[in-house]
């Protein structure tokens, strides 16, 4: 079923880092656990999961270890610096969105007691 069929109307806009990341990947013929094991060589430490997750967009890159092992992973795929990274955008929220105003929310740390 295609996107348009369950959003009528909507777009949806493929995100480019992991399509970047698996043609990437692709072009250099290397299984996920060699491209696992040269990064160990140089100090990183990545899983062939993690690497997989990334290629297929199910988790992206955002921790200051796993920007790191991206960097690596370009030099190891013959990219250019920044040219996988470039295309991660901010990150992505982390967490439940509250449904207490910050200004409420903010007020309670601070006096110790819970908005109503």
């Amino acid at each position: 079923m295609t996107p348009s069929k369950i959003f009528p109307g909507a777009t949806l806009r493929p995100d480019p880092f992991p399509r970047a990341l698996r043609a990437a990947i692709t072009a250099s013929g290397l299984p996920l656990d060699r491209i696992r094991h040269r990064l160990e060589l140089r100090g990183v430490s990545i899983s062939v999961p993690t690497l997989s997750h990334w290629q297929s967009g199910r988790r992206r890159p955002e921790r200051p270890e796993s920007l790191r092992a991206l960097a690596e992973l370009e030099q190891l795929l013959s990219l250019p610096p920044l040219a996988l990274r470039s295309l991660l955008g901010p990150p992505r929220p982390r967490g439940r969105k509250s449904s207490v105003p910050a200004q409420r929310r903010d007020r309670a740390t601070t006096e110790g007691t819970y908005p109503t």
